[in-house]
């Protein structure tokens, strides 16, 4: 179909879209206003309902799944998925917009009610509005609108509020994943609409390994350390190897994935939690500590990796550094533990998801996509190792550095825009015009 036919349907598209801002807006707030806290996974099934209730009413199918067994589940905080799916008229691909509906806890520092979906000067505020209930309310709005002026459309729609992605994702897309929903033979087209800004199209993420080192000692009474074996001590020597050789070698890394922001380029170690010898006193505990020498110290290192490291050559690295120290430091003994591992992920710049969604920021901002990479990673990881679905990209309203903040907030024009850039590649691969697969 020539162009020139096209562009009518794009022009609706946006009015209708523009239209509905009030709306963007009140469903932003809406959503909010449910305190999906993680931990402990609080209001999860009223979220989904809120979601499933609302496209129920607009045709879509809808699911409701429990990740019975998945980390965290309970029947207090059991972890609830939506999954609404609308068929077209014709056989086609299926576009997936899939959002978590989990959020960070509050912390410090607010100056508004963070589930009170404020709104002030062009700005929706809220635990979550930025991540990532904003754009999960572009993608719905952004779909209704699609459906509604492309009643004859090819293919499906879906759209997923998922839960746990703060936590890793295990209860939501990792457990929906294993269970096919993300099978390529059922969807073709994932886009995750994150907080990575309006004119941006997140590719992939970096890896991530996270482990638990523990040194050992022996106890032995505080006035007498000689009799025993001070692990904290130990522990000080691994840290110390770490700034001496680690950091540095670490820091002299760089990747060709587009990371922001610009430190992200390189590998990077958090220190995430130390702890020695006794527990700290629980609240209200005003006993003094007894003279004990540490039996035993802790850490938790989170270890972001580049595409052209390895697992095996990252785990290496702090082994052999382990290992160097029980060579040399006497009485040195150590325990690893592994408590999670992600692979980097990257879809290919020419992936139909990808050019589609450029296109259509080029037609609504009038500029062309910037190409980025995330520091840490989120739900695509699941999609494309458990899934085995490679054509998936997030783009998102809102912009990454206001997440897990006092005073999260997302831009309404963001919102807006970003749902424009939805429903026009809604256009481009199910609608009159599609292009599908290139």
């Amino acid at each position: 179909m020539p162009m020139e036919a096209a562009a009518p349907l794009t022009d609706r598209l946006r009015a209708e879209i523009a239209a509905r801002r009030d709306e963007i807006v009140a469903l932003t707030r809406d959503l909010i206003r449910v305190p999906t806290l993680n931990p402990p996974g609080q209001d999860y099934r009223a979220i989904c309902e809120l979601v499933g209730t609302r496209l129920a009413a607009r045709g879509f199918e809808i699911r409701h799944e429990r990740a019975l067994g998945a980390p965290g589940d309970s029947d207090l905080y059991p972890r609830w998925n939506v999954i609404a799916r609308r068929e077209g008229r014709a056989p086609g691909e299926c576009v997936h917009f899939n959002s978590h509906h989990d959020v960070v806890e509050v912390g410090r520092g607010w100056t508004r009610d963070p589930f009170g979906g404020e709104v002030a000067e062009g700005r929706v505020y809220g635990r979550g509005a930025c991540d990532m209930k904003g754009g999960l309310a572009a993608s719905i709005v952004a779909a209704e609108v699609f459906v509604d002026l492309c009643p004859g459309f090819a293919g499906a729609v879906e759209i997923s509020a998922t839960a746990d992605e703060e936590s890793g994702g295990y209860g939501g897309v990792a457990y929906l994943a294993e269970r096919g929903w993300f099978d390529p033979a059922r969807v073709q087209h994932v886009i995750i609409p994150e907080p990575l800004q309006k004119d941006r199209i997140c590719l992939g993420h970096r890896g991530g390994w996270w482990a638990e080192i523990e040194t050992a000692g022996e106890i032995a009474h505080g006035s007498m350390p000689f009799l025993g074996d001070c692990a904290v001590r130990h522990m000080g020597a691994v840290l110390d190897a770490f700034e001496r050789d680690l950091f540095p070698a670490m820091a002299a890394r760089r990747t060709d994935m587009p990371v922001v922001p610009e430190g992200a380029r390189s590998s990077t170690m958090n220190i995430n939690s130390i702890h020695g010898g006794q527990a700290e006193p629980g609240p209200g505990d005003t006993s003094l500590p007894s003279h004990c020498v540490p039996d035993s110290c802790r850490i938790v290192i989170d270890r972001r990796y580049l595409v052209e490291e390895s697992h095996e050559d990252v785990r290496a690295e702090i082994v052999d550094l382990l290992e160097g120290l029980k060579a040399s430091r006497p009485r040195f003994d150590y325990r690893i533990r592994e408590l999670n591992h992600v692979a980097p992920s990257m879809t290919d710049r020419q992936a139909p998801i990808v050019t589609t969604v450029a296109r259509a920021i080029t037609e609504v901002m009038g500029q062309e996509a910037t190409f980025v990479a995330s520091p840490g990673t989120y739900d695509q990881k699941h999609i494309d190792r458990i899934g085995r679905l490679k054509n998936c990209i997030a783009y998102g309203p809102g912009l990454l550095e206001l997440a897990h903040k006092p005073d999260e907030w997302i831009g309404i024009d963001d919102m807006v825009q970003s749902a424009e850039v939805m429903a026009l590649s809604l256009a481009r691969l199910l609608g009159p015009d599609r292009e599908g697969r290139r």
